[in-house]
């Protein structure tokens, strides 16, 4: 028997990372055609569902799979966000993930209920499932467009955020659907607010508390702080789930405050998560598409999903859009582009398999609709980006911003930057003294064409070269902020307030 199951598992062994290499080959043709790879992956589970024959129909386990899926995407998603860009953007992305969700879902009820005959808790339903923007393609998409800072950040915070109430409001109303006792829309707002708000208390203390010790413990290898950062992220959901808050909304502003604590090795993080990441998604995404069964696409379903997705792309998208952006004087034309940048991805289709693992009456009809309009409206939406921010000018190839990579130096408690300046920076031209540092900060090395030397202050930096630079950790924020501001602005950049220029050899 034990011999029987270490050749099943040696077997899937072998499918599973025979499927992974397909899927990440096909990533590839993703970015080509402008569409979100993970669209390619839950076809790719299809075919794996059609040609296999692997029979995977289990709503609650799908459910379980796609919630853990959706915690590690979301804790990359925060740990990879820098505050400085999202900061100015989160008054309204979270008015994006509250008040325009309210009115997403207020439209898409009504469509529901007077249009499409369903009963006034699956149309609820429709609505909560349908609405939310779903991180990963909006974050896989949107970072191959140049966009103002302002929209961008704005997509990607919202993005972020909305997971948590839409799943609170989604989970609520299946319960309620199928049969649960109604508290009244006023109870239900009124949980699902306090759930949110406690969520986002509880992922704020566990961001600061985990910072505090990552940045105080000197661990053997610059792979363990990766691991640490993303499972204390992880901690963070599971303690808000036990706790009865949002586990989402806990797991994604934790990451967002380990993401910008000043932790050792952030680019070495940075690539861990990413790769996790994309693991979750690829799996996530394989495991929708066999959950999914083409047979029951029958052409009623196909013309509902498609029917239910025009309203909610051109009619309860814009004026979710609209009614959140007016108090920001935020122009036609950036709201134009905000509207048809919501991209829905595994998310929506997520949410759908709550009321049918609750077995919710009409929630599998509502599963097949929902996945017809997530197909249809990634593959209309996603490739014509770029498209659409050109004619509505919203495309801003501004310059590119420099990577900071850092390493502790625990005897002198200073730090290690190491930085490359890549395509579109403006730093390339200026002289190691027009840096401007801290009076306390060196530039020790400098790396270029693979050969390192010591640096003087009439040293003219290059497009590639990497710049190696010893700084206090308590000058580490100043002196990195100034590399970025040099990177957007040249030498001419603004002195940062509160910081005086440096007396002559303070820098070489």
């Amino acid at each position: 028997m034990t011999w029987f199951v270490a050749v099943e598992l040696d077997k899937w062994m072998l499918i599973g990372s025979v499927v992974v290499l397909v899927a990440i080959i096909s990533s590839r043709i993703g970015s080509r055609l402008g569409l979100p790879s993970l669209l390619l992956f839950l076809g790719l589970g299809m075919a794996l569902d059609l040609s296999l024959g692997i029979d995977f129909h289990d709503a609650k386990l799908g459910h379980a799979l796609g919630f853990a899926a959706l915690v590690l995407i979301l804790a990359e998603g925060g740990l990879t966000t820098r505050w400085v860009e999202i900061k100015g953007s989160v008054p309204i992305a979270s008015l994006f993930a509250t008040v325009g969700m309210a009115v997403s879902v207020g439209v898409m009820t009504l469509f529901g209920v007077f249009v499409l005959g369903l009963d006034p808790w699956l149309a609820v339903l429709l609505g909560a499932v349908c609405s939310p923007t779903d991180s990963a393609a909006v974050f896989s998409v949107l970072r191959t467009v140049p966009l103002p800072a302002r929209v961008r950040s704005a997509l990607e915070a919202e993005s972020g955020l909305n997971d948590a109430p839409t799943v609170l409001l989604v989970v609520e109303a299946s319960r309620i659907a199928s049969g649960g006792h109604s508290g009244g829309l006023g109870d239900l707002l009124l949980l699902v607010g306090l759930e949110l708000t406690g969520g986002v208390v509880l992922g704020v203390i566990l961001g600061w508390v985990g910072v505090k010790i990552l940045r105080n413990v000197n661990l053997p290898s610059s792979a363990l702080y990766s691991i640490a950062a993303l499972v204390w992220a992880v901690m963070a959901y599971g303690l808000g789930v036990q706790l009865h808050l949002s586990g989402f909304a806990a797991v994604y502003v934790c990451a967002v405050v380990l993401g910008n604590g000043q932790l050792p090795h952030r680019i070495a993080t940075r690539s861990f998560v990413e790769g996790i990441g994309w693991i979750a998604q690829i799996g996530l995404f394989i495991m929708l598409g066999l959950l999914a069964e083409p047979g029951r696409l029958t052409p009623q379903i196909v013309g509902l999903g498609v029917v239910s997705g025009l309203v909610l792309t051109l009619v309860a998208r814009p004026l979710s859009v609209w009614v959140c952006a007016v108090w920001f004087r935020i122009p036609l034309r950036h709201q134009a582009f905000l509207s048809w940048a919501g991209l829905r991805g595994a998310v929506p289709i997520i949410l759908a398999t709550i009321p049918l693992s609750a077995g919710v009456p009409g929630a599998q009809r509502l599963f097949d609709i929902v996945l017809v309009f997530v197909v249809v409206f990634t593959v209309l939406q996603a490739p014509t980006l770029p498209f659409a921010a050109r004619v509505l000018g919203v495309w801003d190839s501004g310059p590119t911003d420099v990577e900071v990579e850092a390493a502790p130096i625990e005897r002198i408690k200073a730090d290690l930057l190491q930085i490359r300046i890549p395509a579109g920076s403006r730093l390339p031209g200026v002289a190691v003294s027009e840096l401007r540092l801290p009076k306390d900060s060196v530039v020790s090395l400098i790396i270029r064409d693979g050969v390192p030397f010591a640096p003087h202050g009439r040293t003219i930096l290059r497009l590639d070269d990497e710049i190696l630079i010893v700084t206090p950790s308590k000058s580490r924020r100043v002196a990195e902020e100034r590399l970025r501001e040099l990177g957007q602005g040249g030498r001419l950049a603004k002195w940062r307030r509160g910081l005086e220029p440096p007396e002559p050899g303070d820098v070489d």
